[in-house]
């Protein structure tokens, strides 16, 4: 059985894994889910009912970050694991996905929070972007000249948190940030993964 990837086209989540998936040419099942109506047999393996979720014949992997891992596992041929900086890799991916990740929501959804202005949350989420600024004037990508798995795990959230307002993001003083999201932006990896599938589905949408 091929593994299977439940997935939804714009989650960064999903984006990450599905990036890692491909660059690794790893062949699965992919199941473009809509997340207003979860399918069971998706919920049957993973209950909690985020994406991704991969299905592997002897597990299930519901993690964004290990589903990533579990891929370059397979095949890391430009040596994205760069394994002598896996501390530093995970502390900045942490950051993003604990610290960064609350107040983009925010910013993205301001209406809903209505305790602060979207300037507010945004000037909150650039303390991240300054950050990865000062590693962008220096290096090519977040940890040095070549990729790794954070700038993959990391990018699809400045993507989410540039599209909010583009033109003032394009204005604003990142320009070694925008840099970076522009050229993965542009890769025909993204394109790739990008591409629209159409809604899966299962007559008797039950667990196998």
């Amino acid at each position: 059985m091929l593994p299977i990837l439940y997935s939804f086209r714009r989650c960064p989540y999903a984006i990450r894994a599905r990036m890692a998936i491909a660059y690794a040419s790893i062949t699965l099942e992919l199941r473009e889910v809509a997340l207003a109506n979860k399918p069971a047999a998706m919920l049957a393996i993973s209950p909690k009912g985020t994406v991704p979720v991969l299905q592997l014949s002897d597990r299930v992997i519901d993690e964004s970050v290990e589903v990533m891992r579990w891929a370059l596992s397979q095949s890391d041929p430009e040596n994205w694991l760069a394994l002598h900086s896996q501390q530093e890799q995970s502390t900045l991916i942490d950051e993003n996905d604990n610290e960064f990740k609350q107040w983009l929501d925010k910013y993205k959804y301001w209406d809903r929070y209505p305790e602060q202005s979207q300037q507010d949350y945004r000037k909150k989420a650039e303390k991240f972007l300054s950050n990865l600024e000062l590693r962008l004037q220096h290096n090519s990508y977040l940890l040095g000249n070549n990729i790794c798995m954070a700038d993959i795990a990391i990018f699809p959230f400045i993507r989410q948190f540039a599209f909010v307002d583009k033109p003032w993001f394009d204005d604003a003083d990142y320009p070694s940030v925008q840099r970076w999201l522009n050229q993965f932006l542009q890769s025909k990896l993204f394109e790739q993964v990008m591409v629209k599938q159409a809604l899966w589905q299962k007559s008797n949408d039950q667990p196998k």
